[in-house]
């Protein structure tokens, strides 16, 4: 992809584009995974006036993302001058341009019963050929073109992750790393659950009962034991491989939850641990102790 077109304040700008039934829609959702600012359908005269807005120092938008098509209708040609006024000043921006075959796009505006935007009172395939004419000089000017034609959403979602993220791709999931105790109930919006109550339970030692498990005390008591070695050491190998393939699939979610008994001390203890390897992993986390306060 092209990095030059200057630079406005770190803001990354990407324009999503390309042929009706080709993926827009998916790209668009993928970007808004990855923490982007997405509005689709946008009028090409109003782009100028959001990049005014979010290179205001004030603004916390550093990532957007613009479907321009052409939905526009006779807004659409705009789009052309508005991509030279960005370069006259010098504003960074990306164009991402999505097309498929005409059977590709045929078989999925016939599987959606959806109508073409430039063949309203004819036929498809009338539209598409339409659309490649008026999109042709903005294909040239793409900085990426992905051909969607029998490609899975997943194939989709990942292609654009790989290309926009490149080695922080990992950073779109988000992974919780819950504490919590059995007799209280599992968390419903759990994805991986995990039983540590096959360790021993520090409830049951003097001096560690009122203790929760975030205490130095409590934890050389959980960590130090063969068994707890053991059990981490597989564990963390176990999320190393898994989670990759989690990002691959497009998922953007992962709640890890740990439970023991009471939700004070072994899962506690233990949680801590696996979100300080998954940090340092480079992940986004966030670590909860649902139950700490509860009790055994």
């Amino acid at each position: 992809m092209t990095e030059g077109k200057g630079k406005e304040k770190g803001m990354e700008l990407v324009i999503i584009t390309g042929l009706s039934g080709a993926g827009r829609s998916e790209a668009v959702r993928c970007f808004e995974d990855m923490g982007y600012f997405c509005v689709d359908n946008l009028p090409p005269s109003f782009i100028l006036n959001l990049v005014e807005l979010f290179s205001l120092p004030s603004s916390k938008v550093k990532k957007v993302a613009l479907v321009c098509d052409v939905r526009g209708m006779e807004y659409f040609p705009q789009l052309y001058d508005v991509l030279d006024e960005l370069r006259k000043k010098k504003i960074n921006y990306q164009i991402l341009f999505l097309e498929a075959s005409e059977e590709s796009i045929i078989k999925r505006y016939k599987e959606t019963r959806r109508r073409h935007p430039l063949a309203l009172e004819g036929q498809i395939i009338e539209g598409i050929e339409k659309e490649k004419k008026t999109m042709e000089d903005l294909k040239g000017m793409a900085d990426m073109i992905i051909d969607t034609t029998g490609m899975e959403i997943s194939e989709l979602r990942n292609k654009i992750r790989t290309s926009f993220l490149g080695h922080e791709k990992q950073r779109i999931l988000k992974i919780t790393v819950i504490s919590f105790g059995y007799k209280y109930g599992i968390p419903l919006d759990s994805d991986l659950v995990m039983d540590v109550r096959f360790l021993p339970n520090p409830h049951y030692v003097n001096g560690l009962r009122e203790r929760a498990g975030t205490e130095k005390v409590v934890k050389k008591y959980i960590l130090r034991r063969k068994e707890t070695k053991v059990f981490l050491k597989k564990f963390c190998d176990f999320l190393k491989l898994l989670i990759p393939y989690y990002i691959t699939e497009g998922k953007t979610h992962l709640v890890i939850a740990l439970g023991c008994t009471g939700g004070t001390h072994r899962s506690v203890a233990l949680s801590e641990e696996i979100a300080k390897f998954l940090a340092g992993m480079g992940y986004d986390v966030t670590l909860k102790h649902r139950d700490i306060e509860k009790g055994e």
